[in-house]
């Protein structure tokens, strides 16, 4: 099962979610990150982001940025938008026939609303970092699912 999840630029919100995802995911389970723009190609996450994930236990200090790519599509089972822009971006670059699945984040977690609020923006990496935590737990089931069905 390879998961990869997607934000804007790749230093914040998509390698945040990649750690989450990477420290709870049964064996078997592999997950990337990317940006749907390329401004940070090959930078680090950004410090902030890195500091709220080690208060939690989550390394984000090997990873680096990279820009979603249309052959992503057939290289990951499942794709997951930190918001509906970036989902609205990957959306029109799916290639005809693709079936692979792409859904927000949040949608694990309906009651949490649809898009995770950027902290680079909104200078809240810890909230940020609760939604994707929690999130990550919620897409457990989804995971062991597609381990079972051979992905």
């Amino acid at each position: 099962m390879r998961v990869l999840t997607v934000c804007l630029g790749n230093i914040c919100r998509s390698p945040a979610a990649e750690a989450a995802l990477r420290a709870l995911a049964p064996p078997g389970v592999t997950v990337d990150s990317a940006g749907t723009a390329g401004w940070h190609r090959g930078d680090p996450p950004y410090p902030p982001m890195v500091a709220a994930g080690t208060r939690r236990g989550l390394d984000l200090t090997a990873l680096r940025a990279r820009q979603f790519e249309t052959r992503d599509f057939g290289r990951f089972d499942l794709i997951l938008a930190m918001d509906r822009d970036n989902l609205a971006t990957i959306e029109a670059l799916r290639p005809a026939g693709n079936a692979v699945p792409v859904r927000l984040f949040l949608s694990a977690l309906p009651e949490a609303g649809q898009d995770v609020p950027d902290p680079y923006y909104t200078r809240d990496f810890d909230g940020c970092l609760d939604l994707i935590c929690t999130a990550s737990r919620a897409w457990l089931p989804y995971l062991q699912h597609g381990l079972q069905q051979g992905r």
